[in-house]
């Protein structure tokens, strides 16, 4: 045998081995594969090949591994159990930029699914070497990196701390600052995934300099990178008054208010949770939103957008209004609340209905003024409906329940309460009542239109426990009222009057 045959057979085992991993590689990219691979034994036969001779078979096996693992967290738990993992952190210090890329890969593929994945690539002392790989000449390996880092950080603090102690953040604020527009966001996207679990992470990044490079980054073209950078400040805003004061300090306001009307939702989405995280802190906050023209803004972006997108506004409006009577009143006189109602009216879905009527509830339960502005707007028998309602959720029916009976407390507008006399059930109906009892001794043009659109006959109707406090309400009313008429209005006066007429003797 020559010498050309015996290197022929290595050639061909090498072709075989190329074909074999990029075949697989191929097929990992259709789901409908991906259950017989993983029956014909592929994560067993992919593993030694991590270790080939050949750079380009390790990179495709990894590729390979990754997209099996990207799948499902059987496939992830099986890179586990396998040992892959200790040969990936293993390559990814040594070998060339492209394996790095792969094998960051297959390590993100497996964090992504549980926490526990996640600890798993913690434990095999992965982190570090991420890190390092943070400081690559190459953007494509930072990205892979920074992407792993985020995907072990998402699940929960104490993974999120194993990040943070390795040393990623502040190389993380470095790639944000990269041209790379990929790079940019997956860094973003990173530091919002530390951010959001505790105050003491939040701080981290704020000590790093996050904020001011993220703040700038707001009116970036790239819709992808805007989202992350949003949600990024939101996460560090939501903690603490301090938190969202530094971020407030970076001059967010009133440039953030331009991504409420970007074309991309997500962006909108995400400006509007920013926002909501900040003003929910204190009334200062809020003052100054107000002042940026922010709840105007906010009011014309659940306007133009449906669904779950226009749920972080309804609730921003909700979190102005309960700080104080003159913010609840800058959400009336920007015209919020005819929007929530229509909320209250399009929306389909149980817990944006449940936000909207949380917010009119806010709005209107602080004086007479702030309810009748919710009450003009015919709020009333739609939160009545959604309360009653067997089909509504629990949520649902306690925020409607609520938000009825905090407005109705302070509402003097009798013309909003009327038809809750005929519709009301008991417990509400005592809070109805009890408005009446409050305004009729005062208002004689009041006493007489509540005799003449049936009001009054309705309240002689109601059947009280002696001694309640609804049948107290109905003894006020009554006493603003002659006896006769009262009497003349009580059910079965007209039954007795005919009677009188049957036993009356006539006077010849």
């Amino acid at each position: 045998m020559s010498q050309r045959q015996v290197l022929q057979v290595f050639e061909q085992y090498q072709k075989a081995r190329t074909q074999f991993v990029q075949t697989v590689a191929e097929l990992a990219t259709r789901p409908q594969n991906i259950e017989t691979l993983q029956n014909a034994g592929v994560m067993s036969l992919l593993r030694p090949l991590l270790l080939d001779v050949v750079p380009t078979i390790q990179q495709t096996s990894a590729l390979a591994l990754g997209r099996l693992a990207n799948y499902n967290d059987d496939l992830a738990e099986a890179v586990v159990k396998g040992d892959i993992l200790p040969q990936l952190v293993y390559s990814l210090a040594e070998q060339n930029r492209f394996y790095k890329k792969a094998a960051a890969f297959v390590l993100r593929s497996v964090a992504k699914h549980s926490s526990q994945l996640a600890q798993a690539i913690v434990d095999c002392g992965a982190v570090d070497t991420l890190v390092v790989c943070l400081e690559d000449f190459d953007p494509g390996v930072k990205e892979a990196a920074a992407w792993a880092l985020g995907y072990i950080a998402r699940h929960n603090a104490e993974l999120s701390q194993a990040v943070v102690d390795a040393g990623a953040v502040p190389l993380l604020v470095l790639c944000i600052q990269e041209p790379e527009i990929a790079l940019k966001r997956i860094a973003a996207s990173a530091l919002s995934d530390l951010s959001k679990h505790s105050p003491e992470l939040a701080q981290t990044v704020v000590d790093a300099g996050a904020i001011a490079h993220l703040a700038q980054m707001i009116l970036n073209p790239d819709a992808k990178l805007k989202r992350q950078v949003l949600s990024a400040l939101s996460q560090i805003s939501k903690h603490s008054v301090d938190l969202a004061e530094m971020v407030v300090e970076a001059e967010i306001f009133p440039v953030v208010l331009t991504c409420l009307k970007d074309p991309d939702e997500y962006v909108m989405k995400n400006a509007a949770t920013l926002i909501r995280e900040i003003a929910r802190h204190t009334p200062e906050l809020s003052q100054l939103i107000v002042n940026a023209g922010g709840v105007a803004a906010v009011i014309d972006c659940i306007g133009n957008c449906t669904g779950n997108v226009r749920l972080p506004g309804i609730m921003m409006l909700g979190y102005v209004a309960a700080h104080s009577e003159n913010l609840a009143m800058a959400v009336i006189i920007s015209k919020g609340v005819p929007q929530l109602a229509i909320c209250l009216s399009e929306e389909s879905e149980d817990h944006i209905k449940a936000a909207a009527a949380w917010s009119l509830g806010q709005i209107g339960r602080h004086t007479p003024e702030h309810a009748r502005a919710v009450a003009v707007a015919n709020v009333f028998p739609k939160l009545l409906t959604l309360y009653m309602d067997t089909d509504s959720s629990e949520d649902l029916q306690v925020k409607a329940k609520k938000a009825l009976k905090n407005i109705l407390q302070k509402c003097t507008h009798l013309p909003a309460l009327e038809p809750l006399l005929h519709d009301a059930p008991p417990n509400i109906l005592k809070h109805v009542v009890g408005q009446f009892s409050k305004v009729l001794p005062h208002d004689s043009k009041a006493r007489r239109l509540f005799v003449t659109s049936g009001g009054l006959k309705k309240i002689q109707e109601i059947s009280a426990d002696p001694g309640s406090p609804l049948q107290e309400y109905i003894n006020t009313i009554n006493n603003c009222y002659p006896e006769e008429i009262v009497r003349y209005y009580s059910p079965g006066y007209s039954q007795t009057l005919l009677e009188r007429v049957e036993h009356y003797q006539p006077v010849i």
